[in-house]
């Protein structure tokens, strides 16, 4: 069975804040959107040079899952579901209003970590230090801060989300969940520890038998 919709606003609205928490379901419905991207703007660049804006380029692509890397950002931040919205609205106004950025694996982990920063000093009224993001995101304090700058710059500091705003941006995550794409990740994560946790037990299982055939 689908996740319904409503669970999504639940986890927004009525959010726990204890350590035992579970992921924020916006969470996969997010990174679910951004590999769809992702993917979309791969094929554009082969017939096209790519984005003309590498502030957030880095020289390698890192070698972690958009999911892995926005839960790791939870599990250090404890952001609330509602910081990771209003990052998805800064996301989608910077490629708006920079039509010459596209969002790609070089640069998709810092974009991250500098919306979801700068939306948690919107959103929260108590926030880390940059140089603590800075840490959870894998980057320098210096990269972080030089990222901040340039985005607030590129963004011409349009910060604020009104609620109308806010609303929109749920619904149309919510529908993101209602075609299943939420889902079908968190389905095949959970395929995918299964499997792991099978091989686990195959290798533990061959280690017996051959102590006990010695």
């Amino acid at each position: 069975m689908a996740i319904s919709p409503k669970k999504l606003r639940n986890d927004v609205y009525s959010y726990s804040y204890q350590n035992n928490s579970n992921t924020p379901l916006v969470i996969t419905v997010l990174a679910s959107l951004i590999e769809r991207t992702l993917v979309r703007n791969e094929r554009t660049n082969r017939l096209m040079r790519g984005s003309k804006i590498r502030v957030f380029d880095c020289d390698e692509t890192p070698d972690m899952s958009i999911q892995s890397y926005l839960e790791r950002i939870f599990k250090y931040t404890k952001a609330g579901p509602s910081v990771y919205v209003v990052a998805y609205v800064y996301i989608d106004r910077f490629c708006r209003s920079q039509p010459e950025f596209r969002i790609s694996g070089r640069n998709v982990h810092r974009l991250l970590i500098t919306t979801i920063m700068v939306a948690s000093k919107y959103v929260e009224d108590m926030n880390y230090r940059n140089s603590y993001y800075a840490r959870v995101g894998g980057i320098t304090t210096k990269e972080i801060n030089n990222l901040e700058l340039n985005f607030l710059f590129l963004m011409n500091f349009k910060m604020h989300v009104n609620v109308s705003v806010f609303e929109n941006y749920c619904c149309h995550l919510e529908r993101e969940v209602s075609i299943g794409g939420g889902y079908h990740i968190e389905k095949s994560l959970r395929c995918a520890e299964e499997l792991k946790l099978q091989q686990r037990e195959e290798r533990r299982s061959c280690n017996r038998v051959a102590r006990l055939t010695l």
